[in-house]
């Protein structure tokens, strides 16, 4: 007998301008730090505004499987940690998705013991775990890494001073999740400051702990006894923002954005504006207009409040409609290139050097098909097929189901020909 697995694509007719209104959804990064904090209590912990995605679905998935009883009722999950059954994090859920590493800081400080796997994800370069590891050894734990799991253990995680080598969001959130029930003053130094790591800290500080600095590159932090479970609200997706921003201007479109937080978006706001792009912002809406020809911009993807480097594939897409040559450079994840052999089947003159690539705007697109690489690469090509002449067919749109919520919908409700077709793959 055959095996047959369903593996759904787009068909994508150009030529639309996209206006109307879309609701941004709430941050899939974000979510994905916050729903492993309720490992840190019992109770039912309470996350609103929660965006419905394949790695949503992924942590969840993995949390019941440690004994989280898990609810979702539209945008509102419920997380009951008072029964866990395992401190494991196995690896067929690990490796589908790397923040799954998250878990690691809270199981290791609530019960002094964890077993998770090394981590997957989008393959687009290496990122280490070894500042996460690092983080908890200087907080008390023993760490053993054997037949690709990590082993943490400590009788009570004990106050420290760590310094980040690197600014990373993951271990930032690892290591202050573990910190808040550690005994004892613990400084954290070099730590991210993207909105992902503020909305935990956030979060915690509401459940009981006791965090100062939230917001700036060094946490304070006095441990507590125990955490309470709350209610909150995940932060708005400042990457789903970003991509309808430019998917708008690449159209020459007029679209309002609701339910957004234009602080995240800043270094996004002021490149658009460069380029030519009217943005009207007022409080949680954002109107983003393009009448002409967009100018050529160059970007240079960095840590926040920097360009996102989850940006600079839709940044390539959008700068494909532009005058000039647009230079396109990512300190963060330098190998981030691979949609360029997909969005030059479309017709796209890009060059690739090392570590970036060069956008010549103006070459006449045109439909054909391509197939997605990684989450952002997914939907840079669902944006050049927006302004590509005839139909544009993209292949393994799981990869963008990770982190987009009703994408198709989305654009279609602002005039997009897009359409989801189910495929089998034998």
């Amino acid at each position: 007998m055959i095996l047959s697995l369903h593996m759904d694509k787009f068909i994508v007719r150009g030529g639309t301008r996209l206006q109307g209104s879309v609701a941004i959804s709430g941050a899939k990064n974000a979510s994905l730090a916050l729903m492993p904090t309720c490992l840190l209590t019992s109770g039912t912990l309470t996350l609103t505004n929660t965006p419905n995605n394949r790695d949503l679905g992924t942590m969840s998935r993995l949390l019941s499987s440690m004994g989280v009883g898990m609810h979702l009722e539209g945008d509102v999950l419920k997380l009951d940690a008072s029964n866990i059954t395992s401190h494991e994090a196995p690896y067929e859920h690990v490796k589908q998705m790397r923040a799954s590493i998250y878990v690691l800081g809270p199981l290791v400080a609530r019960f002094g013991n964890a077993r998770v796997s090394l981590p997957g994800g989008c393959n687009f370069g290496p990122r280490p775990v070894d500042l996460h590891l690092k983080g908890l050894e200087k907080l008390g734990a023993t760490i053993d890494l054997s037949g690709g799991y990590i082993n943490a253990s400590c009788d009570r995680l004990k106050g420290t001073h760590f310094h980040f080598d690197i600014s990373s969001v993951g271990a930032s959130v690892n290591i202050l999740t573990a910190a808040v029930l550690a005994s004892g003053h613990t400084t954290l130094t070099n730590v991210a400051i993207e909105p992902e790591v503020t909305a935990v800290a956030n979060l915690l500080v509401k459940m009981g702990a006791r965090i100062q600095g939230i917001g700036t590159t060094t946490l304070e932090i006095e441990g507590v006894d125990e955490l309470h479970p709350v209610t909150e609200a995940t932060i708005p997706d400042r990457i789903e923002a970003a991509t309808f921003m430019l998917a708008a201007a690449m159209t020459r479109g007029d679209v309002t954005l609701t339910n957004i937080d234009a602080s995240h978006l800043s270094a996004v706001t002021q490149s658009m504006e460069d380029s030519g792009c009217t943005i009207d912002i007022d409080g949680s809406t954002m109107r983003v207009r393009m009448n002409g020809t967009p100018e050529a911009e160059d970007i240079t993807a960095a840590i926040y409040p920097g360009f996102p480097t989850d940006t600079q594939a839709q940044w390539a897409a959008y700068m494909l409609t532009a005058n000039g040559a647009s230079r396109i450079k990512d300190t963060i994840y330098p190998t981030r290139f691979g949609y360029v052999p997909e969005l030059q089947r479309l017709g796209a003159d890009i060059e690739t050097g090392e570590g970036y690539c060069v956008v010549k705007g103006g070459a006449r697109l045109t439909g054909a098909t391509v197939m997605s690489s990684d989450l952002r690469a997914s939907v840079s090509l669902v944006m050049a097929g927006l302004v590509a002449d005839g139909e544009t067919e993209i292949l393994r749109v799981y990869h963008l189901d990770r982190g987009y919520e009703g994408l198709e919908h989305k654009l279609g409700a602002l005039g997009a020909h897009i359409e989801r077709v189910r495929t089998e793959v034998y």
